[in-house]
């Protein structure tokens, strides 16, 4: 599975229609140890850009802006009592949220692993 990357340090994943979103590993270790995750509403329509959700550590709170646009059907509930799961596995188990994409050639405009890559390298100087 082809994982996409935006310019703010969002990831998404695609199965079929159905896209997986969260932040990546340099979001995460810059934000530091992760307290609370507030998800999208299961159910509501965002456009890509929009805010999407709040992630908040002990350093600071960031907005989740969604790198695709489409219907939010599941959040990950998994991430109210255990945060942290963001921190340990961030592309993995610490997922956000998952949307039914209703513009699949947004992913198009998205990063490959080598782009976001140097992305992170010019950002750390």
């Amino acid at each position: 599975m082809t994982m996409k990357y935006s310019e703010e340090h969002e990831w998404v994943t695609v199965e079929g229609d159905i896209a997986t979103i969260g932040i990546t590993d340099y979001a995460q270790k810059a934000l530091g140890d992760i307290v609370f995750v507030e998800a999208p509403e299961v159910g509501s329509e965002i456009n890509q850009g929009d805010e999407a959700g709040v992630v908040e550590s002990v350093k600071a709170a960031s907005d989740i802006i969604t790198p695709v646009s489409g219907e939010v059907v599941e959040i990950n509930e998994d991430l109210e009592s255990a945060p942290g799961t963001v921190n340990t596995d961030p592309t993995g188990d610490g997922w956000m949220f998952r949307v039914k994409l209703s513009d699949p050639e947004e992913l198009d405009g998205l990063m490959d692993a080598a782009a976001y890559k140097a992305h992170c390298e010019s950002l750390d100087g």
